[in-house]
């Protein structure tokens, strides 16, 4: 089993080369994409995904794997919830072993502060009768055993699953080709082509496509292209380092987590690994543009975000990057591929440290792999799920800030009846665009 991330020197698995026209054009390959493209395919709906590099490349397949409901902001948990009926369905539908097992996610508590925040949520929890629980100390280390230090305590949700992201996003791609999506590797949607206010087609690198619907999912350079039609999203990307143990034996069936570490066992007998709760903002005119949204996250959290003066070349928010580029000349996009940040190599000497030594009876904790990844993120750490009201037929989901993966199929199924001018099912409020101008207070989602 694959447990790298993909790269642009990865083959092409759908090579195109795109339509002249279609009903809707997708923006960007990743989980939310992809399966947005495949519950409109399902109601016969002729739909476009361009990519600009790999599917999946970048943060849909280097994210932890972990399919939750616990810890969701009181907003999303009702979609999160639709999403896990989803993923077992579109498992069974594509065919493949995508990793996906009902093994549970856990939080362990080292203050009485984490537990308070535990408790809090318990009461989201009963709302929806989820099977969240809170332990004391010993049911904690009972759960868990083997673990060299004693937590306050933990919260549980035993039917939470788990999936391997390099694997799952692929398939559903595979499905979605399947049902007659059309999707188009290595090309970069470069610019939208509006006219009247409303959208007429995307200027991609390989041509024009005419269409009367486009999404924009493209992760964390979504607010980029936005940018460049004059959409502003305060939307910043922090860097992650994520790693790949060897085999070993057991210690958790399921996903943990505390301040320090969050492990989650692998399909492959091994352990996906990260920080807790560490990342690296790289300031660019982006970050300086957004700061004052960005402030209560940082006041709620001071020590959970580094900084490191500038982007690398390339980078959404570079320095250097272009914010304006013509649809017949070469964009950003096309420029980097894939954006693949290199791992923290004293990040996964620490995710290496923590991990053995809360495992002791492990001895060696070998890693086989290190990677990063860019998270999309919001400064109140929820999604913008909207259509933009200044452009007819133009639809945003984005800022999916590290909670992508989970809630995607239920947040692709809501976009689909959004972009067909359904019902969705559910209260979107919470995610328009329009909260960050409108005068509302930034109002923090868990960071959980």
């Amino acid at each position: 089993m694959p447990i790298f991330p993909f790269s642009e020197t990865d083959p092409i698995r759908h090579p195109g080369p795109p339509p002249k026209t279609s009903e809707v054009v997708i923006v960007g390959g990743g989980i939310i994409g992809v399966t947005t493209a495949l519950f409109l395919a399902q109601r016969n709906i002729p739909v476009t995904l361009l990519e600009k590099g790999r599917i999946a490349a970048e943060q849909s397949s280097r994210n932890w794997g972990w399919i939750r409901k616990q810890g969701r902001d009181a907003d999303e948990l009702p979609i999160v919830i639709e999403a896990i009926r989803l993923w077992r369905q579109l498992a069974e539908e594509c065919g493949e072993d995508i990793g996906l097992t009902q093994t549970g996610v856990t939080y362990l508590a080292n203050t009485d502060k984490d537990m308070a925040g535990f408790e809090a949520f318990m009461k989201i929890a009963a709302t929806h009768a989820l099977d969240t629980r809170l332990l004391d100390a010993d049911e904690t280390a009972a759960l868990i055993k083997g673990m060299s230090r004693k937590f306050k305590g933990a919260m549980t949700t035993p039917s939470d699953m788990r999936a391997e992201p390099w694997l799952a996003v692929p398939a559903l791609a595979r499905l979605a080709a399947r049902k007659g999506v059309k999707i188009v590797e290595n090309c970069a949607a470069r610019t939208l082509e509006i006219s009247g206010g409303k959208i007429k087609g995307v200027w991609t690198e390989a041509g024009y496509v005419e269409a009367s619907s486009v999404l924009v999912a493209g992760g964390a350079w979504s607010s980029l292209f936005l940018r460049r039609h004059g959409i502003s999203v305060p939307q910043l990307s922090v860097r992650v380092t994520a790693a790949a143990t060897e085999p070993m034996p057991e210690v958790y069936a399921g996903a943990a987590a505390d301040e320090h570490v969050a492990f989650r066992r692998r399909q492959d007998g091994g352990y996906t690994l990260a920080a807790g709760g560490s990342h690296l903002l790289y300031l660019g005119p982006d970050a300086f543009r957004h700061a004052t949204k960005y402030l209560p996250a940082l006041r709620d959290n001071p020590f959970g975000t580094r900084y490191f003066p500038f982007a690398p070349s390339g980078y959404p928010d570079a320095w250097s990057t272009p914010r304006y580029w013509a649809p017949d000349s070469v964009s950003p996009f096309e420029k980097m591929r894939v954006l693949n940040p290199p791992p923290e190599r004293a990040g996964l000497r620490s995710i290496e440290r923590n991990f053995g030594r809360l495992f002791p009876q492990l001895e060696t904790v070998r890693l086989t792999a290190g990677w990063g990844g860019m998270i999309d993120a919001m400064p109140d750490v929820v999604p913008i799920v909207d259509h933009v009201a200044a452009v007819g037929g133009l639809f945003v989901a984005t800022g999916m800030s590290g909670h992508g993966f989970g809630i995607g199929p239920g947040i692709g199924r809501v976009v689909s009846d959004m972009i067909q001018g359904n019902q969705t099912g559910h209260d979107l409020s919470r995610f328009r665009l329009s909260r960050f101008y409108d005068g509302s207070p930034v109002r923090l989602g868990p960071a959980l």
